[in-house]
């Protein structure tokens, strides 16, 4: 087990916990996803040895494989980038989460095919809470008629909203999309059907957590922050990004 990874993981949990004090939250109220992309399927399996149990990918097809090779371990998969629909019958093999519907295209795929399969998923609603057409989800104005669509598919278990922030150096820009997410939020709880549960906001990442938990995050997406350095930039990954 690497104690890199172990002195990082540490560092991140005291941050969100400074965090949440700043915030007057609860600490158990923020849930970590490690974020594993670009990682070999050997070095999640150090992770989970360090008592990680639920991981993020990025891209459905890299997420299967590692769901594969970690077959024996009873880990969780979260799938927070991007998903096409022919990318459907993937995603439902082995994910118990998926946190960037934008399309009603894309809920009725993932429910017929999940209908068939006899299962579930939660699911969060992507927004693009920036604006940049670079960026995936819904504009924040369209999310609660896209929400009064939801209870038709019955297989989606509605968890709550996610957002990638601004990638920018100033941090009012950056806090003003957390801010955003947490309005469309309290639409949706004012107006949202019975069967959806809006709380959780999945946002912030490793270079702005803090500011997301600060904001009224219940989902941390942390990636560089414990794993160290990927090979390859975040444009590769995130559109938008640098």
């Amino acid at each position: 087990m690497s104690d890199t990874l172990i002195a990082n993981l540490a560092i991140v949990r005291a941050r969100i916990a400074a965090a949440c004090a700043r915030a007057d939250r609860d600490p158990g109220s923020v849930r970590l996803l490690p974020v594993t992309k670009t990682l070999p399927s050997e070095r999640v399996r150090q992770a989970f040895a360090a008592g990680l149990d639920c991981f993020g990918e990025n891209k459905v097809q890299e997420a299967r494989s590692k769901a594969e090779a970690l077959a024996d371990l009873p880990v969780q998969w979260s799938v927070i980038g991007h998903l096409q629909t022919n990318k459907v019958k993937f995603l439902t093999r082995f994910a118990s989460e998926f946190q960037a519907l934008d399309s009603l295209r894309l809920a009725e795929a993932l429910d017929r095919r999940l209908q068939a399969e006899g299962k579930s998923l939660d699911v969060f609603v992507q927004v693009n809470t920036s604006r940049e057409a670079s960026k995936f989800g819904l504009p924040p104005e369209e999310v609660v008629a896209f929400a009064r669509e939801l209870p038709a598919f019955t297989a989606l278990r509605v968890r709550g909203l996610m957002t990638l922030a601004i990638f920018s150096d100033d941090k009012a820009r950056v806090r003003q999309c957390f801010r955003d997410l947490s309005e469309v939020q309290q639409r949706l709880l004012q107006e949202g059907h019975p069967s959806q549960h809006w709380h959780g906001l999945s946002m912030g990442m490793s270079g702005d957590y803090e500011i997301a938990i600060e904001e009224g995050a219940t989902v941390v997406r942390v990636g560089q922050a414990i794993f160290g350095p990927r090979p390859l930039p975040d444009s590769h990954y995130w559109p938008g990004a640098r």
